[in-house]
């Protein structure tokens, strides 16, 4: 999606993307929330950078901020102070239906909870966010879904509906609905909240691949084992970026599952 141009509907202006942009700009951002008489100064003066081809970590307690940072990031709301860039597009500068498009053309989604839909097949799941997009043909959806599938290796899956699914298959269907799009960023939200020791690092694993192949990955998570899958952690707290530091020996999902392996036969051959 490099060379992107969004018209902002009715003003006539116009934002251009580039590849040499950011993939995120947050300058000085802040966010205050209003509950009864009392102000929630939820982020305060929060400035960083996360260029093409990262791979993020965002952790923190709950009441941190950071559910709303990536709120801001995910074009779901706007920052009350500062300013918000994505790939280089000003975002307190677009009203509620041109975010809307911005946030489906470049940004995909994964949630803790998988959001399917349980009465709809893993393609048809996968399928729903090109519904939105304009100028791709039922044929064409088809096909973009199933090759997301493909690239998550749930093919063969395609016609089962969800309760068919493991949790991690699921997920799996989660993370091709969110690449169908062509996304420029990926937020993932507690990706493996809900899963057992394997399929996590399974998870993160395909995590890992998509980010070797280009992708931009920013992951939510209380979990320092998962974020040590990451190239990159920020820690949040009281509203403030308090560390932003790279991580220096990453965990490869290959070896972690080897070793977890072992781990589970030699128990099962324990006396």
């Amino acid at each position: 999606m490099d060379g992107v141009r969004l018209a902002a509907a009715g003003s006539g202006a116009v934002a251009v993307a580039s590849s040499m942009n950011p993939v995120i700009k947050l300058e000085d951002f802040s966010k205050t929330y209003q509950s009864g008489e009392v102000q929630v100064h939820a982020v305060r003066g929060v400035s960083l950078s996360v260029m093409p081809g990262e791979f993020v970590a965002v952790m923190g307690a709950s009441g941190s901020g950071k559910s709303t940072l990536m709120n801001t990031v995910g074009c779901l709301d706007r920052p009350t102070g500062g300013r918000y860039s994505l790939d280089g597009v000003d975002v307190t500068q677009l009203d509620r239906s041109e975010l809307a498009m911005l946030r489906n053309e470049k940004i995909g989604f994964v949630f803790q909870g998988f959001n399917l839909l349980s009465r709809t097949s893993a393609v048809e799941n996968v399928e729903l966010p090109l519904l939105y997009a304009r100028g791709i043909s039922g044929r064409e959806q088809y096909k973009r879904a199933m090759e997301a599938l493909e690239m998550v290796g749930l093919g063969e899956r395609a016609l089962h509906h969800p309760n068919q699914l493991s949790g991690g298959q699921q997920q799996r269907v989660a993370i091709a609905r969110a690449l169908v799009n062509e996304p420029k960023l990926l937020l993932a939200d507690e990706p493996t909240g809900n899963l057992d020791t394997q399929t996590s690092i399974e998870i993160m694993g395909l995590f890992q691949e998509l980010n070797r192949e280009g992708m931009t990955v920013v992951m939510v998570t209380h979990e320092l084992d998962i974020a040590h899958y990451t190239k990159r952690m920020l820690i949040m707290r009281d509203g403030r970026l308090i560390k932003d530091e790279a991580i220096q020996n990453p965990l490869c999902s290959s070896e972690e599952l080897a070793k977890l392996h072992a781990e589970q036969s030699a128990v099962a051959l324990a006396p």
